[in-house]
């Protein structure tokens, strides 16, 4: 008779050892979901990155046409993720008083503190090139996303907002 048959802590070894490579395997599943859940958390989290990342020209006709262009209701508000990571955001609605469509445009915030000098300038699109253009005499929403850490020295005022990049249709 084979020793092996009647002994049951021989054959739960086996079964065991059959069972290792199985459960090893589930629980790399388990953790590249983990890991593949928290890479897509953190790059839904990050601001979103413009399509084109090539300033927009900003010559005189831009300049002059920039007077045409102007936001109502804007606020700031500020968020934080699962990663305890903050963001600032910008909201509200540019105004085309223009003649001509703007195809993308481009703003630049500056945060100052208590003596007024610039402590941080963030350039962003609020209209991309992947949008629709903003037709003579429309509105839209705008959101933008401060991606620099805003340092604890801001006056807590709105920063100033003024057009950096514009082109037109």
């Amino acid at each position: 008779m084979d020793e092996n048959a009647m002994d049951p802590a021989t054959d739960q070894e086996r079964r065991s050892g059959r069972g290792f490579p199985a459960a090893f395997a589930v629980g790399a599943v388990v953790v590249l979901l983990l890991f593949g859940g928290l890479l897509l958390l953190t790059r839904s989290t990050q601001p979103h990155k413009t399509a084109a990342a090539a300033k927009l020209p900003f010559g005189a006709e831009e300049q002059n046409y920039a007077a045409d262009i102007h936001f109502q209701g804007v606020e700031f508000s500020q968020a934080s993720n699962l990663l305890n990571q903050e963001f600032t955001y910008a909201t509200g609605k540019i105004s085309n008083d223009g003649t001509r469509a703007v195809r993308a445009l481009e703003l630049t915030l500056e945060f100052h503190d208590q003596f007024n000098q610039v402590i941080l300038r963030e350039t962003q699109r609020a209209i991309d090139l992947t949008a629709a253009p903003l037709p003579p005499g429309q509105q839209r929403d705008f959101q933008i996303t401060v991606e620099q850490h805003i340092p604890s020295t801001w006056n807590q005022q709105y920063p100033s907002i003024r057009v950096s990049g514009l082109l037109l249709q």
